[in-house]
C-alpha cells in the first residue's frame, strides 16, 4: 500500500546515518514487506515489475497522475515508487470511505486509467501476472485488483490507484467487475458486515460504480461479466491458501473458506434481474 501507514520504532542504518522506516499497513500478500522512506516506498519486485513500470510511465506520460511514479529496482530486489499522500482505508472501514462519492469517484477514476492505458504495448520480454486476470484477455491493461485498500483518498475522492502487481490484458468491463466486487460490495448482508459494511445497499450502490463509470446502455452485459467472475471466486485465494502461505490462510479462515464464495454466488443468482433493473 501506497499512501498510508503504521509507523514501526526500528530503524535503518547505513553509513552510520539513521533512516526511520514506516510499514504501510494493508494488503495481504507483502503484508509487513511495505515501508516508507521519506518521500518513497520501498515495496518486493517480482519479475513482472518492469512490465508494470513500464505502464505507470506510459499512463503518466498520457496525463494520468493517479499512479505512482516509478523510480527504480534497488539490489536488494525491492522497487522504489513515489509516496502518494492520502487515506487509505483498511478493514473495518472507516464511514468516509463508504460514501457514494468515495465509490464515485473509485470508478471514475478506475475509468480514466483506463483510458490512459490504451494503446500502451508492454517491451519486448516483459510478462504480467495472470492470477487474477480476464480469462479472456482484451484490449487494455487492467488493474484487477482495485479494492478499497488499493485506492488513496483526499477528503472522500479516490485521486489514486496503487499496488499493480496483478495487472494484466483484459477488458475494461471486466476491470469494473473486479472493483464492484470489491468496493459496492457484492456480497451478503452477512459476510459485507464482517468488514462493516453490512448496511449498504448493494443495488443501488452498483448503478453507481455504472453511471459514474460511463457504461452505456445495454448493461445487462455488465450483469453477465460479474456473473462470470462470481463463478471462479475464491479460486486465487484457495490456490494461495493450498501453497501454504500464511496471510492467505488467516484471511480465508476469517472469512469462511470456500463456503463463503459459494454463498456469495448463490445470492447472486438469486438477484440477478434485480440487478439488471437497478442499472437501468
Amino acid at each position: 500500500m501506497v499512501g498510508t501507514g503504521k509507523r514501526r520504532g526500528d530503524a535503518w542504518r547505513s553509513n552510520l546515518v539513521v533512516v526511520d522506516d514506516e510499514i504501510l499497513t494493508g494488503g495481504v500478500a507483502h503484508a509487513g514487506a511495505v515501508v516508507r522512506r521519506g518521500g518513497q516506498v520501498l515495496r518486493p519486485a517480482d519479475r513482472h515489475t518492469p512490465a508494470v513500470h513500464a505502464l505507470l510511465r506510459h499512463v503518466r506520460a498520457a496525463g494520468f497522475d493517479g499512479v505512482p511514479e516509478p523510480i527504480g529496482v534497488d539490489p536488494d530486489g525491492r522497487e522504489r515508487l513515489a509516496f502518494i499522500d492520502g487515506d487509505v482505508p483498511c478493514p473495518p472501514f472507516p464511514e468516509w470511505s463508504q460514501t457514494d462519492r468515495a465509490l464515485g469517484t473509485t470508478a471514475n477514476l478506475l475509468r480514466r486509467f483506463h483510458e490512459a492505458a490504451t494503446g500502451f504495448v508492454n517491451p519486448f520480454g516483459t510478462t504480467w501476472n495472470t492470477e487474477l486476470a480476464d480469462p479472456q484477455s482484451g484490449p487494455v491493461i487492467c488493474h484487477n485488483d482495485v479494492c478499497p485498500e488499493n485506492v488513496v483518498y483526499r477528503s472522500g475522492v479516490a485521486v489514486a490507484l496503487l499496488d499493480f502487481d496483478f495487472a494484466a490484458p483484459g477488458r475494461p468491463v471486466y476491470d469494473l467487475t473486479q472493483l464492484a466486487k470489491m468496493c459496492v460490495p457484492l456480497d451478503t448482508p452477512q459476510d459485507a458486515a464482517r468488514q462493516g459494511r453490512g448496511a449498504l445497499d448493494p443495488f443501488r450502490r452498483l448503478r453507481i460504480v455504472a453511471d459514474s463509470y460511463g457504461l452505456p446502455p445495454g448493461r445487462g452485459s455488465f450483469v453477465d461479466v460479474i456473473g462470470e467472475s462470481l463463478a471462479t471466486g475464491g479460486a486465487f485465494v484457495e490456490r494461495r491458501v493450498e501453497r501454504g502461505e500464511a496471510a492467505f490462510i488467516e484471511m480465508w479462515e476469517a472469512m469462511g473458506g470456500r463456503a463463503r464464495y459459494e454463498r456469495r454466488q448463490a445470492w447472486f443468482e438469486r438477484n440477478r434481474q434485480r440487478f439488471v433493473e437497478a442499472l437501468g
